[in-house]
């Protein structure tokens, strides 16, 4: 009870003071109608909360609702985008079988195409292996012809056919000069 007189002590006071300097406080619940007012704040709390709370029973309603939207969309989303990236890691990998397969068979072609160039420089070289053999056995059998056609002449010879073989070389050359 003391607090209560202790406002009023303030407010009269304040009101004393303030009919003198031209602002102040009424204390005179009647005057201010303090009760009509605060019964038309109990009238419009007790009219307006059926009203109020059903308004906010909506919109929470409202928001629950948009939340599980956004949840079955965020949903949705990570359902998408895991297809997405499992169809590009799909790709990938058929995209490095499919480029592992290529370089393997370029590899492939290749070392047929040295295997065929191998071969071929080996049967080149057995070629001119055997020319030269060829040719090395053909100057021995002339050689050897010419050493034997010789070693008989020395033998069989006499001055008398050297100087007819010198004489038909001689007209023959002479032909030709």
């Amino acid at each position: 009870m003391q607090i209560i007189e202790s406002l009023v002590q303030i407010f009269t006071l304040i009101s004393e003071h303030s009919s003198d300097s031209g602002f102040g406080i009424n204390t005179n619940i009647f005057e201010t109608n303090v009760i009509n007012i605060a019964m038309l704040v109990g009238i419009v709390i007790y009219l307006g909360k059926p009203f109020l709370t059903s308004t906010l029973q909506t919109r929470q309603e409202k928001v629950l609702v948009s939340i599980q939207e956004a949840e079955e969309k965020l949903e949705q989303a990570n359902t998408r985008s895991n297809c997405y990236f499992k169809n590009i890691l799909n790709k990938y990998n058929k995209d490095k079988i499919s480029t592992a397969n290529k370089v393997r068979e370029s590899i492939l072609e290749q070392g047929e195409l040295d295997i065929e160039r191998l071969a071929a420089t080996g049967k080149a070289s057995i070629a001119n292996a055997e020319n030269l053999i060829r040719k090395q056995i053909q100057q021995q059998i002339a050689a050897l012809a010419l050493k034997r056609v010789v070693l008989q002449l020395k033998g069989e010879m006499t001055s008398d056919m050297q100087s007819k073989i010198i004489d038909n070389n001689i007209r023959k050359l002479g032909g030709q000069l």
